[in-house]
């Protein structure tokens, strides 16, 4: 008797909502599609890290410090299993963009640094690395903008009348979104300047 009450319920629903389920079901997998692009932009960041890293100790090797914290701003950032269910999860998410935000602050940290290395600057392999790093830094900005349109979208229909009601029925509840207090910080890009020397650029001080 429930099963069949249960049915006529969603049978209501879908009346009432015409094509409610079809259009949370579009911006679902929207979402997802938006996700997987800010996962694999954020994949080609943590990718230049190591060669980064061991570019700017070729020539820096007492900046220890701020090496060390990219290093491991990027094994945090490694170590957070980026799963479907991590869309469904606020905290899980929230702990996985604190992380990728501190590795965005030290890569800017390192990238600054280097600017007292003239030989570093100057170093081609440096150089590419670096533009590499900052053309990703504007990819994952438009990956993660739209991934937060998409989320908006979608949070926005299983909130409204009558397709919460579908939403409810199939067990589709809000997504957690990337906040956006600090999005016009994070989608700057880290520069450095390569055309002008600092008056520290002869010495090695931070």
């Amino acid at each position: 008797m429930r099963t069949l009450f249960g049915l006529l319920f969603v049978a209501v629903v879908l009346g009432l909502s015409g094509c409610g389920y079809n259009a949370i079901q579009t911006q679902d997998e929207q979402v997802k599609a938006s996700w997987s692009e800010v996962l694999n932009q954020y994949q080609r960041r943590a990718d230049l890290v190591p060669n980064l890293v061991n570019t700017v100790k070729g020539f820096a090797n007492q900046e220890k410090e701020v090496l060390t914290k990219v290093t491991e701003a990027r094994a945090q950032v490694g170590s957070i299993k980026a799963t479907p269910e991590l869309l469904a999860d606020p905290q899980a998410f929230a702990k996985f963009e604190s992380a990728q935000g501190q590795l965005t602050s030290s890569l800017s940290r390192l990238l600054v640094v280097s600017e007292n290395y003239p030989q570093l600057k100057s170093d081609a392999n440096f150089r590419d690395l670096q533009a590499q790093l900052e053309g990703t830094e504007n990819r994952i900005a438009v990956a993660r903008t739209r991934y937060i349109k998409a989320v908006q979208q979608y949070n926005s229909t299983v909130r409204s009348f009558p397709d919460n009601l579908i939403a409810k029925a199939f067990g589709y509840q809000e997504k957690p979104n990337f906040s956006v207090a600090n999005e016009a910080e994070i989608s700057r890009p880290p520069r450095v300047d390569f055309g002008a020397t600092p008056a520290s650029a002869g010495g090695a001080n931070n």
